[in-house]
């Protein structure tokens, strides 16, 4: 060979193989993002995932949870037919079925609910991204029990940036990665938003901004991070306020935003014990009051003729006090108790770093001015040459979210936003389209005693924004409507539902019995569950009186075999998000980016090997043999013959507005509005299964006084009218809650709650003790201890995947070194942990990335043995652990478990509020974590479907 040409080797050499005889777009379901996906296939089968450089989410980046999703295509876990269970419920033991005769088990079952009382359904689906067709489906069956996973994620971040901006982060708004020069992230976990944020973040790092991150742990984005914060759990809104201190008493406001933007102007009654004490004064017509710091007169504040004074009283015409909001603002955060002094302790942080950071923020937003030369109007008609910004801005998520106290911490991060001029302006926080909406955003929901009428739909959305508590859900005695309770004096703003209190609620008949319980993509007998020994004794649970299960028929839609399926009566198998058309709808959750509308779609790659259908289909199938409005046509026929393809071109929410927004109108040019366009499909997966409308430049900030983006929200659909949106520094709404508590007004709590409404439902941001803790105290559980999700992995769905169960196949309890050395604990040693609630023992690992005050693992990796496909002994099982079993959904000491363990303005489940101590295990008790529960054998009985590829491992 040494004497033969390279010319020569190359002509002879065997070429290789083609990687990929098909390559088709679709987007991304492994985690939350929704990136934009090329999937290679060869002979039928998937060889590759890329990412689509074309998309607007991700711009051609993908991370390894996206690339694995080959693996949850082939995985072994995948359910394959439907079942009917034959033992005990929890036994794993089921019959395959045909799926007429499931539809027509479930069918008939759901048609007598709906004709006896439809509330006896209970509706809540997990990570679901078809929300704007389950909860319609939920309308048109008459009941109001559904709400979605949001409960016992986000809805403290949502509900408070929606109550308060009209967006929030997360899905409707994002930082202004361009211009920003100092970027502050709270509680964000590796996976939320991950490709944007990772973006986002190489953007900062590229034109030199800070960026600081807020954490109790130092992983991920925390790991890249400036400066981080080492911040003690739900400590965060202190932190806020001490900052807030700072920036008023150094005098470093944007005032001008502050009156021209909020309601730091109106003025507030001051009239102590009166019946409208603490709400906004206003004028004959209804208009907020304003004071004229020029003529000291009382003007209509929604105006811009006049002077806005932002402190000093002023005399109503009725002769009481009244003063500017801002000024109750100042009094309450310029209070020597919101010092960075005074919470340092609490918080963890030093004074000085508090201050320091207060006026690296004030330095950024004030000092670095940003100006984008471009021209726009606000709603008055005045023209402005530039857009002036401050580029400041902040990002946050769960780590804020899922404590008792997160929504007054959320909505203090906003207020700070205000306070600088930080808001939809060059440089900091700007919204995704089709925020900002109204404050609050969307009419109340329904679901009143009056709303539910045997087969009849719902008159309203189940899910909806409280104005006052003349629109809870409640009956004449203050009885809760929903089975969650959401939406009651429990949970006044529970803008997603409460999922996480269904079971409990369900199994103790109250506030009454159900029928059915219909879950999609809900593990929560398992790690969706704030207590999975009890939800699995409450499943399996029966009156002793009847012989009959508490909760009497569950029904589970699910596409893998997870903790959740041995609890069903009957299983529907779904399909993968790779075999699936899937609408991801501005009506729900949008995957817009500031600059631009987006939309987008999923399409099948590859057709199922198993008898499985997708989970929207089935449901729409099942409204069809119901006969509910909406989905069939006169004569009783489905509308929607052809699923949710059908579905996703057809259905009109109100004429003109779709599921989709791109390629409307009979010849496909219009957007937004438009008629409904039979080939819209097929224009999306030409252009790679999404569309994306550019705003254009005049149109980019400012859109809560924006008149061209306003007019343009409305010409779209994304608002009924073009009204200017006034940002809320103060809350109007969580003051009538208030004035409730205290004995005025014809909706009032019940006795036993009026203190708790009086004492959480301030108008102004709050901080108090995590509500376990105050039940607790703090000396037999005196570390917090978290969770987060890995990169990785997002949930139960990606822990069982053959790719990334190689990166983490078992989790740990992680300490800071000292601590451990304080306690005598080294790596790899077995410990336990134990709550009020419960008891885990897990390996111990050491770190100095922590605060040493808390303990934290990965979630989710903990498995069920016999589940997910996994081997018995699988190191998931064996080794994993979740810190679940040491949470309840109710607070400890709590008798005849009443009050939830749940943020009590939204009803947000506490996760993050869990106290522990920690005591180091017994050689005896090493080797295996605990608890540990029966093996479940898997769904015997199911037929499985022998795929391809069996016999060819290693070869994906």
């Amino acid at each position: 060979m040494s004497g033969t040409s390279r010319a020569a080797r190359t002509a002879t050499a065997a070429l290789s193989e083609p990687p990929a005889d098909e390559v088709k777009t679709s987007t991304c379901y492994m985690c939350a993002c929704r990136c934009g996906i090329k999937v290679h296939l060869k002979q039928g089968r998937i060889r590759y995932i890329e990412g689509n450089r074309d998309h607007p989410v991700n711009r051609g980046v993908l991370c390894g949870k996206g690339a694995a999703g080959i693996m949850k295509q082939y995985s072994p876990a995948r359910l394959s037919s439907p079942l009917r269970r034959v033992g005990e419920r929890g036994s794993g033991e089921f019959e395959a079925i045909g799926w007429d005769e499931a539809l027509e088990i479930v069918a008939s079952r759901l048609a007598r609910i709906r004709a006896e009382d439809p509330r006896k359904l209970a509706f809540f689906t997990g990570r679901d991204q078809s929300q704007a067709l389950t909860s319609w489906w939920a309308r048109q069956f008459g009941t109001p029990n559904y709400a979605a996973h949001g409960g016992f994620c986000s809805v403290n971040m949502a509900a408070a940036g929606l109550y308060t901006l009209g967006g929030s982060f997360w899905e409707f708004g994002e930082p202004d990665w361009e211009h920003s020069r100092y970027f502050m992230m709270f509680g964000v976990a590796e996976d939320h938003a991950s490709n944007p944020i990772k973006i986002g973040l190489g953007k900062l790092k590229g034109h030199g901004a800070k960026f600081v991150s807020v954490n109790p742990v130092r992983t991920g984005y925390s790991a890249i991070a400036d400066e981080w914060l080492g911040i003690r759990p739900g400590s965060d809104g202190l932190f806020v306020f001490a900052i807030i201190h700072e920036l008023l008493r150094s005098d470093r406001v944007d005032f001008a935003f502050l009156s021209r933007y909020t309601n730091a102007p109106w003025l507030v009654i001051d009239d102590p014990g009166a019946a409208d004490h603490g709400l906004f004064a206003r004028g004959a017509d209804g208009e907020p009051l304003a004071r004229d710091g020029e003529s000291g007169a009382l003007v209509d504040a929604t105006t811009t003729n006049f002077s806005p004074s932002l402190v000093g009283a002023a005399t109503l015409a009725d002769g009481r006090r009244a003063v500017p909001a801002f000024e109750l603002f100042a009094r309450r955060y310029l209070d020597p108790a919101n010092a960075p002094e005074a919470v340092a302790a609490e918080t963890g942080l030093p004074a000085e770093t508090i201050r320091r950071v207060a006026g690296e923020i004030a330095e950024a937003a004030f000092e670095s001015e940003v100006v984008v030369d471009v021209p726009w109007t606000d709603w008055t008609g005045r023209r402005h040459e530039t857009m002036i910004g401050r580029p400041v801005s902040f990002h946050a998520m769960r780590g804020i979210s899922a404590h008792s106290n997160g929504f007054h911490t959320c909505r203090a991060i906003h207020l700070l936003q205000m306070l600088l001029g930080a808001v939809d302006a060059p440089g900091s926080f700007r919204y995704r389209p089709p925020y900002p909406q109204s404050i609050p955003p969307a009419p109340p929901p329904a679901g009143h005693r009056a709303d539910v009428r045997p087969g009849q739909p719902l008159p309203g959305m189940p899910l909806g924004f409280i104005r006052g508590p003349e629109d809870l859900l409640i009956d004449e005695t203050g009885k809760p409507e929903r089975i969650d309770k959401a939406f009651s004096w429990d949970a006044p703003l529970a803008a997603h539902g409460m999922m996480h209190m269904v079971i409990a609620n369900a199994h103790a008949g109250d506030p009454y019995p159900i029928d059915t319980l219909l879950m999609f993509m809900a593990n929560m007998s398992w790690n969706s569950a704030m207590n999975a020994a009890a939800t699995m004794e409450k499943l399996t649970d029966r009156d002793p009186e009847t012989g009959e299960y508490r909760i009497p028929f569950v029904v589970y839609s699910d596409a893998f075999n997870s903790e959740m399926v041995a609890y069903a009566d009957i299983v529907l198998p779904d399909t993968t998000y790779l075999e699936r058309h899937d609408c991801i709808s501005l009506l729900d959750r949008p995957i817009s980016d500031a600059d631009g509308a987006a939309d987008g779609i999923r399409q099948p790659i590859v057709t199922p090997d198993r008898d499985v259908r997708p989970f929207q289909d089935v449901l729409l199938d099942l409204g069809a043999r119901l006969g509910l409005p909406g989905l069939v046509d006169e004569a009783g026929a489905p509308l929607y013959p052809g699923g949710l393809p059908d579905y996703m071109t057809r259905h009109e929410r109100r004429p003109g507005v779709g599921m989709l927004s791109g390629w409307r109108g009979a010849d496909g040019k219009a957007e937004g509005r438009g008629a409904v366009n039979p080939d819209q499909l097929d224009r999306y997966k030409e252009n790679g299964c999404f569309w994306r409308q550019e705003l254009t430049p005049e149109k980019r900030y400012f859109r809560f006084a924006n008149r061209d983006y306003l007019d343009h929200a409305e010409g779209m659909g994304w608002r009924d009218v073009a009204t200017p949106i006034t940002l809320e520094l103060y809350s109007e709404t969580l003051q009538k809650f208030r004035l409730a508590a205290e004995g005025h007004g014809p909706h009032q709590p019940p006795d036993d709650m009026r203190e708790r409404i009086a004492a959480h439902f301030d108008p102004l941001p709050i901080w108090h003790q995590q509500l376990s803790d105050a039940r607790l105290g703090k000396g037999d559980y005196p570390f917090h201890a978290i969770t987060q999700r890995p990169m990785v992995m997002y949930h139960a769905w990606d822990s069982q995947n053959a790719w990334q169960r190689q990166i983490l196949g078992r989790n740990r309890i992680y300490l800071h070194r000292g601590l451990g050395e304080r306690l005598g604990i080294a790596d790899d040693d077995w410990i336990w942990l134990t709550s009020a609630h419960g008891r885990v023992r897990a390996q111990a690992r050491l770190m100095d990335g922590v605060n040493p005050d808390t303990v934290w693992t990965w979630n989710a990796i903990g498995k069920r043995r016999g589940t997910w496909g996994l081997s018995p002994d699988a190191p998931e099982s064996r080794e994993g652990f979740l810190l679940n079993h040491l949470i309840s959904e109710f607070l400890p000491g709590t008798p005849d478990a009443k009050d939830a363990n749940i943020d009590p303005v939204t009803g947000q489940a506490a996760w993050y509020d869990l106290k522990v101590r920690i005591e180091k295990a017994t050689p005896e008790e090493a080797g295996t974590s605990w608890p540990q529960f029966e093996i479940l054998p898997g769904p015997r009985g199911e037929h499985r479907a022998v795929h391809p590829s069996a016999g060819r491992r290693g070869r994906a």
